[in-house]
Order: C-alpha cells, then structure tokens, then sequence
C-alpha cells in the first residue's frame, strides 16, 4: 500500500495520462473519420472496438518491452541520408507514414467528389472489416510512437498500463461527441484530414531520420481548431440575428 503515498508514482501516472491522452488525439480523429463512413448503427461499436484495439495493442508492446529496445537497432544504412541508419521502428514509420497519407488523401478525394456510400448489406460488411482493419494497422504506428515516449518517462510498467487504460477510458467517454460534432461540420472534417496529412508527413519525415518536435504539430491543430470554433460561433451568431422576426397579430 505504500504506493498510494508514493508522489513520484502518481506525477507519473498523471503526466503519463495527460500524454497518452494529447498523444492519442491523431488516433482519435482518424479513428472518426474512418468510422463516420459507416452506417450510423455499426458507429459507437466501431468507435469502442477500434479505441479498444489500441489499448490492447498498446499494453502488449509494453509488455514487450526487449522487443521494442530491438526495434531501434539499425539494421542498414542509406547514403543519400547522410548515412542515416534505418532501423524496424523507421520502417515501421515510414511505410505507416505513406498508408495515413493515402488513407487521409483518398477521403479528402472521395469528400471532394461527393462519392455515394455504399448501401447494399454485402458492401456494409465488408467496408466495416476494411475500415477495422485500417484502424488496427494504424493504432500499431500511433501505439509505437506513444509507447517509445512513455518508455522514456516512466520505469513501472504497471504505471504505463495504468495511464494507457485511464487515456483509452477517456477517449471512449469523449469519441462519440466528437464523431457527432465531425459529421455536422464539414469544415471541421476537412481540417482533419488535413490534420491526418501532416502526421503522416511527419511520420514519413521520422522514418527518414529527419525528427520533427511534435509541439510544433499540436500546437498548429489547437490553433486551427480554435480559429475554426470561432468560424462555427460566428457562423450561427449571423444565422440568428439573420432570421426574420415574425408578428403574431392580435384580433
């Protein structure tokens, strides 16, 4: 029971928490994205198996924590990098990297275009396995990334796997709301997938050696979507004061 009066352990767990939380915001919205193309019934099942894929995927490279030590160990080395030696984790970023750019370009092709969703039921089952199993191959790239980072700032694993569960609670309790307020603005997707853009080019850029300080990154998403809540605010302030004002009349 000491643990409970341990201060280091709860300021880790806290920091821990708050990181996976910020961490997983790129999960999260791609994670929307991909569920809002299926038939509203099959949504909140898809949100919480697919938030509920990257917690397990996340406590099982934890627990495999020689194999994630192997993975940053270079295997060659390229010489138009200036020698950079690639290792399983740059692979794993660099190709994860290409998949988000494809995954996030092709929907923002596909919103452009205006492309009719699919209602046969044959083509509803098998855009939700696809669609899971996109979710999965990426929650492997966004778990990696996390994973390595809270490596680095805690050593109980049992801290590590305390802060994941509270992080994916969180973001279960919160992916509803958000896939809600994604789907009825369209501005808002767009930025997203903009958004997914970005962290697929980093992942690319990670991959080649080339670090990009994720501050940079976070801080651009808070930025636009508080310039955009203040579009959507402004927007329905003009909605209002614009509709005509009706007179009943008294006989």
């Amino acid at each position: 029971m000491e643990w409970l009066f341990d201060l280091n352990l709860w300021s880790a767990f806290i920091t821990l928490t708050i990181l996976e939380i910020v961490l997983g915001i790129d999960n999260i919205i791609f994670l929307t994205l991909m569920v809002n193309k299926l038939p509203e019934k099959q949504r909140p099942v898809a949100r919480r198996f697919g938030l509920l894929v990257a917690m397990i995927t996340r406590i099982m490279l934890l627990v495999m924590l020689a194999w994630i030590a192997k993975l940053t160990v270079p295997i060659f080395e390229i010489g138009f990098l200036n020698d950079h030696p690639v290792s399983w984790r740059d692979l794993i970023l660099f190709f994860g990297g290409l998949f988000l750019l494809y995954s996030a370009v092709t929907e923002i092709h596909s919103s452009l275009e205006g492309e009719e969703e699919t209602s046969t039921t044959n083509k509803a089952g098998a855009s939700f396995v696809i669609i899971m199993m996109q979710i999965a191959v990426l929650d492997i790239i966004f778990s990696l990334d996390s994973v390595i980072t809270a490596i680095g700032l805690a050593d109980e694993v049992m801290v590590m796997i305390a802060a994941i569960v509270v992080a994916i609670g969180v973001m279960m309790f919160a992916a509803d709301g958000i896939g809600r307020f994604i789907e009825e603005h369209p501005s808002v997707k767009m930025l997203a997938l903009a958004f997914l853009v970005m962290v697929g080019a980093i992942l690319v850029a990670e991959g080649l050696g080339h670090h990009v300080p994720k501050g940079y990154l976070y801080f651009a998403i808070a930025f636009s979507l508080g310039v955009e809540f203040l579009n959507i605010r402004m927007k329905k302030k003009r909605a209002a004061t614009s509709q005509p004002v009706t007179l009943r009349k008294h006989h």
